[in-house]
């Protein structure tokens, strides 16, 4: 930012990242203007793909630093960022949506719901709202996303579904995947961001997060069973199918390797791509155990983070100076409402670049990071897996941006209370 070039291409960046979030709250409009403008429903269809926007915005970044600085600086800056994350999520997602994976988790955590002291219908709810979440610190939350999203659209989700109970479902499945990875320092991305620099371990994590965590997620999935009891009662009892497993242990067993493998090497993309192309190869040695693989869907989520991962990467500039002027308080409540406009693993990741802070900054950065992770689709880098699962079920197949921050606030503010108000 020492010339007019770079602080010229820094404030384009500020105003396109503006442009692409006012895109992202606008999806469902292109989707209603998809219907009523067939003649140009393909274009509308396009621009009403969340997961499209960020990619789209970053190449009309990446095409106006070329003209302003040149084809080199422009390629110079798109090799200079870190892909990791979105391809990690790429596979993870596809992996995890597996047919053998899903049987299992379904099988399992059936199994687990029945153990409850509470009513059947609601058990099996509660399970999938709680613990798949909770599956998310031990194999990272965009596979607990991608478990949990499936089995619920599976079991709760349909057109005739009411909108209130859809939306209050994703509104709590988001933000308890979005702290419920902070059992542990490698699962949840915005933690990964610090967790090394800042030396956050197993222990740390689980004594001055974990646990609040926890109970936030508890009962906010409990919340959510309560308040819509006598709807999921009224519905049929659960296959006994969901229960029993067709697909062959063995069979079973090669997918979770794979999962662990792509997990315990997250770090290296080279790794567990190489994984990955084994895993593919086993599917199609296997096929009639298989479903067909979520490739598309996972490959739009990649687009998006990455799209994500572009734009981010100009927001220094504005993003820094503004999270250090904060006292902690301040810090854990800006950090919670900047975490809906940009994403959570950013936000941590620019905060850990600062040197000198202090221990009540670190927590109350990453604390209200993971707290406002699930108040829009760009918020947590799962959350674009979740919502490509799940959209469908809904009106014009969108995700209204304004009913899912609505329907998030209420198990946000659980998670602010948790962490701001339990002792640790």
């Amino acid at each position: 930012m020492e010339n007019g070039s770079p602080d010229s291409i820094a404030v384009a960046a500020a105003a396109i990242f503006a442009l692409a979030i006012l895109h992202t709250f606008s999806a469902r409009q292109f989707e209603h203007l998809a219907h009523s403008q067939p003649r140009h429903a393909g274009l509308w269809h396009l621009l009403g793909e969340v997961e499209v926007v960020f990619g789209f915005w970053a190449m009309i970044l990446l095409l106006f630093m070329a003209s302003q600085a040149g084809t080199k600086a422009a390629l110079d800056y798109l090799e200079s960022r870190n892909f990791t994350e979105p391809a990690f999520v790429f596979v993870i997602m596809v992996i995890a949506a597996s047919r053998p994976v899903i049987d299992f988790a379904a099988a399992a955590l059936h199994a687990f719901s029945r153990c409850l002291p509470i009513e059947r219908p609601l058990a099996y709810y509660f399970t999938l709202l709680s613990f798949g979440p909770l599956l998310g610190s031990f194999i990272t939350e965009p596979a607990a996303m991608t478990l949990s999203a499936l089995l619920l659209r599976d079991r709760y989700f349909g057109r005739n579904m009411p909108s209130s109970f859809m939306y209050a479902t994703i509104g709590v499945l988001f933000v308890n995947v979005s702290i419920g990875g902070t059992l542990t320092p490698y699962a949840a991305p915005p933690v990964l961001m610090v967790a090394e620099r800042w030396g956050f371990d197993v222990a740390f994590m689980l004594q001055t997060f974990g646990w609040k965590a926890a109970a936030a997620v508890l009962v906010n999935a409990g919340g959510a069973a309560f308040l819509f009891r006598a709807y999921l009662r009224e519905l049929p009892a659960i296959p006994v199918s969901v229960a029993k497993l067709e697909v062959p242990g063995w069979i079973i067993a090669a997918h979770l390797t794979f999962l662990v493998g792509v997990v315990v090497f997250n770090h290296h993309p080279i790794v567990f791509f190489a994984v990955f192309l084994f895993f593919l190869g086993f599917t199609e040695a296997y096929k009639r155990y298989q479903s067909r693989l979520i490739l598309r869907e996972g490959l739009m989520v990649g687009f998006f983070l990455a799209g994500l991962v572009v734009i981010g990467g100009q927001q220094k500039w504005w993003l820094q100076p503004l999270l250090t002027d904060m006292n902690p308080t301040a810090l854990f409540a800006g950090a919670t409402l900047l975490t809906a406009v940009t994403d959570n693993a950013a936000l941590t990741y620019l905060g850990s670049l600062v040197d000198g802070v202090t221990d009540e900054f670190k927590y109350s950065l990453v604390a209200g990071a993971v707290t406002g992770g699930g108040l829009t689709v760009i918020a947590n880098a799962p959350n674009p897996a979740g919502y490509t699962i799940l959209k469908g079920s809904f009106e014009e197949g969108a995700i209204s941006a304004a009913g899912l921050a609505a329907a998030a606030t209420p198990p946000t503010l659980v998670a602010a209370a948790a962490f701001q108000f339990l002792p640790g």
